[in-house]
């Protein structure tokens, strides 16, 4: 049983996006003058309390785990999964489909719920810093105040980081006493500086320790996290400092620079400096790939940062699973299973080119399936067996339609699971050190170096033979690699590959590579307009 992490003890504010006061109390209405008046309150009320955020418990909350969010706009939309109509399963008004076939409208739930979940926690984070900032002035010498700012500013970075990478042309909002009025849109590039800046200007005041570990760092924003957050913008860099992404047939064509100690940096000298960074922080791959995603994961020596898990301590929750499994396959295991998300074609291609990977059946459920006892589960009157070539987007009518595709195998079964499966022990893992050794990889590929150490270091982790560095191989490599971890779509609009055809899925114009601003929010504000290609 883990222990139970500071921020489970929460006094939490209500919040309204851009319309909150910051006269409101903390939730349980503890006076003002009580709640603020020692560290430790301080930092409940102003950093611990936005930690419950990055956990969901419903649909499009959290970083990933709950459906309907940012990890299903990452996911579905790539080459790498779908949930494909099963009769009257997984239609959803094609809901799925539109998602998959990137044929997603203004007013698309996904992207709406997804949207309104950023700007919610941007809001609390604001709200925090309005609050800092004038403790600051009141207590200028108090030694703990920047450093619980730096915090809170390294999370509304990561927040905005998402928003740049999903919507583009974002409002940068830096206060919770704004009015929607005075509220501006900015360019790609300008959001882009502005995270890298808050980042930079944190980075000294965070911890260097491991926050995947159980103690007082458990799931927080700590220096590796920051790194890691840091050479992603850094290998991004021609995406996020592009402003006219429908241009060049959707590869990318940004530029920008990065200073550091000092010395101007190439994006692929900067990626690299933060990998090493990381590196020397003592961050190393588990021998055994399957303990990153094991129901006891916060033992993992890999993993950077993570979505604390625990059925009883916490109220985050892992849908991914129970919903990628066949209903008899999940009832084996007393569970819930909602028989939907399957590999595409093109994902099991990438396992299968040359000999099949060893990554392949720790990934996903193929073939005849098995139950705790080690007996097969029935499916009524015969052996259930999925079907991973059988998969369609449109799966209805056929023999197959209730086996068709390879299903989600990453994280371990936990029998202790409750929620019929959803609140589990295994944290969700976010960021981990096989992709820092990969964007290494890739970064000293782009620059005209040879990044075959780092590559190997992650294909001979799993006794896999070796590759050359090429792009192509890492490319490939990281799917191998991250599977079913919400980091697909980055990846192929990096590689300018995003918008090219897959089985079930026609070309798509390279405008998709962002989605469109909410509707309703354009509705509420006149200063924003949509993203190029779409109509309001």
């Amino acid at each position: 049983m883990k222990n139970k992490i500071l921020y489970s003890f929460l006094l939490s504010f209500a919040f309204i996006l851009f319309s909150c006061s910051l006269d409101e109390n903390p939730a349980d209405q503890m006076p003002e003058s009580e709640a603020f008046k020692s560290p430790v309150l301080i930092y409940l009320n102003t950093v611990a309390n936005l930690y419950t955020e990055i956990g969901g418990s419903g649909g499009s909350q959290g970083l990933a785990g709950p459906d309907r969010g940012i990890y299903d706009l990452n996911t579905f939309t790539a080459d790498e999964a779908l949930l494909p109509t099963r009769g009257g399963d997984w239609f959803d008004g094609g809901l799925w489909q539109d998602i998959f076939k990137h044929n997603w409208k203004t007013d698309n739930s996904v992207v709406k719920g997804s949207w309104d979940y950023l700007y919610r926690v941007i809001g609390k984070t604001n709200q925090s810093l309005d609050k800092l900032n004038s403790l600051i002035e009141e207590s200028p010498e108090n030694p703990y105040l920047p450093v619980y700012k730096a915090e809170v500013r390294a999370i509304r970075a990561m927040y905005y980081y998402y928003l740049m990478d999903l919507y583009a042309r974002v409002p940068i909002v830096e206060t919770a006493t704004v009015k929607i009025a005075d509220v501006k849109q900015s360019n790609r590039s300008e959001v882009f500086a502005f995270v890298k800046k808050e980042l930079e200007e944190s980075i000294p005041f965070l911890s260097t320790a491991n926050s995947s570990k159980q103690g007082e760092y458990y799931g927080r924003m700590t220096r590796p996290v920051a790194f890691y957050l840091m050479a992603k913008l850094a290998l991004n860099a021609q995406v996020y400092g592009d402003d006219n992404w429908t241009d060049n047939n959707g590869i990318p064509n940004g530029t920008a620079t990065f200073n550091i100690n000092g010395a101007n940096k190439t994006p692929w000298e900067a990626t690299i400096a933060y990998c090493d960074s990381i590196i020397a922080l003592g961050y190393t791959l588990e021998s055994d790939f399957s303990k990153n995603f094991s129901v006891t994961n916060e033992s993992s020596k890999e993993n950077i940062f993570v979505i604390p898990m625990d059925p009883v301590l916490y109220s985050a929750r892992n849908m991914n699973l129970v919903r990628s499994r066949h209903y008899a396959h999940a009832k084996a295991y007393s569970q819930d299973g909602w028989n939907g998300s399957s590999a595409t074609k093109e994902a099991l291609a990438i396992f299968r080119k040359g000999s099949e990977d060893p990554r392949m059946k720790k990934t996903y459920f193929l073939g005849k399936v098995y139950g705790p006892d080690g007996n097969p589960v029935m499916d009524g009157d015969k052996e259930l067996e999925y079907k991973p070539d059988a998969i369609a987007l449109d799966v209805s009518g056929t023999p197959n339609e209730k086996t068709a595709g390879a299903r989600m195998a990453k994280y371990e079964f936990d029998n202790t699971a409750q929620a019929g499966g959803q609140l589990v022990h295994n944290d969700w893992v976010l960021f981990r050190y096989a992709d820092v050794l990969l964007m290494k990889s890739e970064a000293l590929v782009r620059a005209g170096q040879n990044g075959d150490a780092e590559l190997q270091q992650v294909r001979g982790r799993v006794d896999a033979t070796a590759r050359t560095a090429t792009l192509n191989n890492i490319l490939d490599e990281r799917l191998l690699e991250f599977a079913w971890e919400g980091l697909r779509r980055q990846d192929l609009i990096r590689f300018g590959k995003f918008h090219q055809p897959i089985s079930d899925r026609p070309v798509s114009a390279p405008f998709r590579t962002v989605f469109p601003i909410p509707a309703d929010v354009l509705s509420l504000n006149a200063n924003l307009t949509q993203n190029p290609g779409y109509t309001n």
